[in-house]
């Protein structure tokens, strides 16, 4: 059992580029270690060694929950479909679990989470680490305290780079079981975004296209999506991976009563424009980096703050930023818009 004065322990589920992100803060965290990796990749295991000394690695979860060290953390980075059952099957060993995005691929395996984690008492932490970013903290601040006044019209861009480089054959990314689309891999940071701050969206209409990705993905690499906003106002969700070479942009711009702003850059990272209504925008801190993520590292910044939330939730001194109940919404909105594939 944790206390406040012990460090919290994480096995790690999972080791890609995002998994070892997390397994290097975990270490680097004064007040975490970092007690079992698992991965069913062997030939991982000598860069591992190398990269995490004295650190056992485990070929399933199923072995580590059997075998392994005790924990009180289980942070989720495996591939999409496998997120919902081995949250589960963490939560039932009487772990606190940190999933990735998506937490699931499906409604229904969300609400099994939130389920599992009410009936055993522990946490979910869902992996939404944009919410950290010195300009959606500032959004969501100048809507909380009213500068906006009613909102009439919000418009998200997300027009990224996802070409064969990204889609390795014989991978889990890009095909409908275990990927899940889009909206799931690549832009469920912005879904979050849209919801955490404006609320829950209802009259959804959308298209969707395959431009370029025809033979690397089993699904649209481009998405229109229109929408009201259940609080009122209107917004659009344009977004593509067909963009060639590189990214271009993620940006985020807002219509409403008493001004109007953008949020851009490539990765939703900067405050292009604001004028509103008897408000000076206030010099933000930087936003924090991830140049060692290499041509995909926009949505890989700010785990840091992730894991630094995580142990001072754990260590009860704060509290989840973004808890299985979000994480179910979100799910449940890419679904409603997935849904209009089927009509």
């Amino acid at each position: 059992m944790n206390t406040a004065s012990s460090p919290v322990r994480f096995a790690i589920c999972g080791v890609g580029h995002i998994g070892r992100r997390h397994a290097s803060f975990v270490q680097n965290h004064p007040d975490a270690q970092l007690v079992a990796l698992i991965d069913t990749r062997a030939e991982l295991s000598a860069s591992l060694t190398a990269e995490f000394p004295g650190v056992p690695l485990f070929a399933s979860l199923a072995e580590y929950l059997a075998q392994g060290p005790p924990a009180d953390v289980l942070t989720v980075a495996s591939p999409n479909n496998q997120h919902a059952p081995q949250a589960i099957a963490g939560l039932n060993h009487g772990l606190h679990v940190v999933i990735e995005k998506p937490i699931a691929l499906r409604k229904a395996d969300a609400e099994a989470i939130v389920h599992t984690a009410l009936q055993t008492g522990r946490l979910v932490f869902g992996v939404m680490q944009n919410r950290y970013s010195p300009p959606a903290a500032w959004l969501k601040h100048v809507y909380e305290q009213g500068k906006l006044g009613q909102i009439y019209l919000v418009q998200i861009n997300c027009f990224w780079n996802r070409d064969a480089r990204y889609y390795k054959p014989g991978g889990w990314k890009g095909t409908q079981e275990q990927d899940g689309g889009t909206l799931f891999t690549q832009f469920s940071h912005f879904v979050d975004l849209l919801y955490w701050v404006f609320g829950d969206i209802t009259n959804i209409d959308a298209r969707f296209r395959d431009f370029n990705h025809a033979g690397i993905t089993d699904f649209e690499d481009s998405g229109l999506v229109t929408f009201d906003l259940v609080r009122g106002g209107s917004g659009t969700l344009q977004y593509s991976t067909a963009v060639w070479d590189r990214n271009l942009e993620s940006s985020l711009t807002v219509v409403a009563e008493h001004g109007s702003f953008k949020i851009g850059g490539q990765y939703m990272d900067k405050v292009e424009y604001c004028h509103l209504r008897d408000y000076t925008l206030p010099e933000l801190p930087p936003t924090n980096p991830a140049n060692d993520y290499g041509p995909y590292q926009g949505s890989a910044a700010n785990h840091v703050q992730v894991i630094e939330n995580v142990v001072n939730t754990v260590q009860k001194r704060g509290f989840a930023t973004t808890n299985a109940l979000e994480g179910l919404k979100v799910v449940e909105i890419i679904e409603r818009i997935y849904s209009l594939k089927e009509q």
